[in-house]
């Protein structure tokens, strides 16, 4: 039985009909040019809105915040057009949407920045064994390794702050439910959290409290646009692929639960690092953690629907967020339900192209 799975829980101010959260899943298939959300991925989405939360595929907040060809953005008055179609479409079948703001940092490159510019980071150091997704010269996708990049300059970071900002208030006015501030996954407020890949003198680095200011300030812009209430937030200790070795990794995590808390953020989203590699969340850990953040904790690593009821029974999450298993199931909730058999989704249709693998998976 999954009652606790398959039942309400509240984040900040949205009402999830269940603890059933779709995972932010690169999938390039936004329109071009332009990076716009398209009719397909309104279908998209909307087949997927018995979830209690959809938290979008990340979403950049400015040109230079991209890494990968054909995802979408949030920046330009069409891409928030094309962002209010997909949230008006999953609103008519009564789902929930958060809409991830990201800016990947250094895992970019000149042929996805502006005018060929370098990609920006904490620091002037090339993220080791990373890769990115550009349209080469030619024509033609290519996974290429990221580019070197340059360092923001202090009076840079208020121009990032005010990004998070923008893409909040276009967020707000497409109608989302939520946004999710990405501090995970290696991209540039991990970049500048990490003891590895910040070097700077500055008030950004050094203390850990410096490292991780630049996520708090970003949160707060989002805050002041949305609402506390209304903004959730994805971390992911002791994450260790593009080229993120940091030493202080959990103590940054609960630096920032007990941040968030004081905040009364909607929701705090924990990427658990074991599928890239990286040591698996211990028992302890998630003990801290749950105290340092009392509110909705929402956990994803690869759980079966019974792991993640056990999960949320023993009171170290409240909701699971699920990936790959809604790529291949658009009616994932029901099929847990009814205790049915998962699709088993299509890896060579994870990235770019049309329908299939992506809005052609059978519901039962």
């Amino acid at each position: 039985m999954l009652e606790k799975l398959l039942s309400p829980v509240q984040a900040g101010s949205a009402l999830l009909k269940n603890r059933v959260v779709m995972a932010p899943l690169t999938r390039s298939r936004a329109g071009q040019p332009g990076d716009v959300p398209r009719a397909l991925n309104v279908e998209y989405y909307a087949q997927r809105a018995s979830a209690g939360l959809i938290v979008t595929e990340a979403s950049q907040i400015s040109r230079q915040g991209q890494g990968y060809a054909w995802t979408p953005g949030i920046y330009t008055d069409a891409q928030e057009a094309g962002w209010k179609n997909v949230v008006d479409a999953v609103h008519a079948k009564n789902g929930k949407i958060s809409l991830q703001l990201w800016h990947v940092g250094r895992i970019s490159h000149n042929l996805l920045q502006e005018n060929g510019a370098a990609p920006v980071s904490a620091s002037a150091l090339q993220a080791a064994n990373s890769q990115c997704f550009v349209v080469q010269p030619d024509g033609t996708p290519a996974n290429v390794p990221t580019a070197e990049p340059r360092a923001l300059s202090t009076e840079e970071i208020p121009g990032i702050v005010d990004q998070y900002r923008q893409a909040s208030i276009r967020a707000k006015r497409a109608g989302f439910d939520l946004v999710e501030v990405h501090a995970a996954n290696g991209y540039l407020l991990q970049q500048f959290m990490s003891t590895n890949s910040n070097l700077r003198t500055d008030a950004y680095g050094g203390s850990l409290e410096n490292r991780a200011r630049l996520t708090l300030e970003a949160v707060d812009a989002a805050i002041a646009e949305m609402g506390a209430d209304r903004v959730g937030v994805r971390i992911s200790p002791n994450f260790v692929a593009h080229g993120i070795a940091d030493t202080e990794a959990e103590a940054t995590a609960l630096y920032l639960a007990k941040a968030f808390t004081a905040r009364g953020i909607a929701y705090l989203h924990i990427a658990e690092p074991d599928w890239v590699g990286g040591a698996e969340l211990t028992q302890s850990f998630r003990e801290e953690l749950r105290a340092a953040f009392p509110g909705t904790l929402i956990c994803c690593g690869g759980y079966s629907a019974a792991e993640a009821e056990a999960l949320i029974n023993s009171g170290l999450a409240d909701a699971v967020a699920f990936g790959r298993p809604y790529i291949a199931n658009p009616d994932l909730v029901e099929r847990f339900a009814a205790g049915a058999e998962l699709n088993t989704p299509d890896r060579s249709t994870f990235y770019g192209g049309e329908e299939k693998g992506y809005t052609d998976y059978p519901t039962l």
